[in-house]
């Protein structure tokens, strides 16, 4: 089994110390167990981890959906859920934040290490040569076209709404150039807008990519310059 840093959110000593003991002996690397949102960014700053372990109940201040928002916001660290709650509302909240596992309390190590190896395998696996739903765009960049995902080698970058939108529409063009005029008809077709909107948007996209990759043309358009 590949070996993987993780942080453990859990509010509840015995629970985490549990969940550190199961992952450490699967072979694991336990960064740290913190019981908060403020633990848990501070750890993320000084050993940033490659998976999450966090329960979602966590008593006072944020709960642990809230935290993995929180830290989406800036960077995207796959996350395993582990809560004694399975109510719809949770759960579709839980989805928002695209999570590679849920396991319910009380659970058995059997839980942990199955769920464990499945995400194991789906981090390993997301080798983007090898599957056709992803787009090179050059740099180390590849954008996943079925699930709106852009990557920066295996990291996955956080986008807004609209900047899947435009960059899901210049990858579908194939390196050809995207008029401004129908940008703004595809993104916006129920209200015209200022021509600074379209402009913000397009920077804001080329500060999450290497900016030669989107190239624009003076008055014209813009387009996926290694686009493949």
């Amino acid at each position: 089994m590949n070996s993987v840093k993780i942080l453990i959110i859990e509010d509840e000593a015995i629970v985490a110390l549990d969940v550190k003991r199961i992952l450490t002996n699967l072979g694991q690397i336990v960064i740290n167990c913190v019981s908060n949102y403020e633990k848990a960014i501070e750890s993320i700053k000084e050993n940033r981890p490659e998976l999450i372990f966090s329960d979602i109940n966590l008593g006072k201040g944020k709960d642990g959906i809230e935290i993995i928002e929180e830290i989406q916001k800036n960077d995207f660290i796959p996350v395993i859920y582990l809560t004694a709650y399975s109510d719809e509302e949770t759960i579709q909240r839980a989805i928002k934040t695209n999570p590679l596992g849920y396991i319910l309390k009380p659970f058995k190590k059997e839980d942990i290490k199955s769920t464990l190896l499945l995400s194991l395998y789906k981090l390993k696996t997301q080798t983007f040569n090898k599957n056709n739903s992803y787009e090179k765009l050059g740099d180390d960049y590849f954008y996943d076209l079925e699930n709106e995902i852009l990557f920066f080698k295996t990291k996955p970058i956080k986008l807004s709404i609209k900047e899947k939108q435009l960059l899901t529409l210049l990858v579908e063009a194939k390196g050809q150039i995207v008029s401004f005029k129908y940008i703004e008809y595809f993104l916006w077709p129920d209200a015209p807008i200022c021509d600074s909107t379209l402009r913000t948007l397009i920077y804001r996209l080329r500060t999450k990519l290497n900016y030669k990759i989107i190239e624009t043309i003076s008055s014209i358009g813009c387009k996926i310059s290694n686009s493949s």
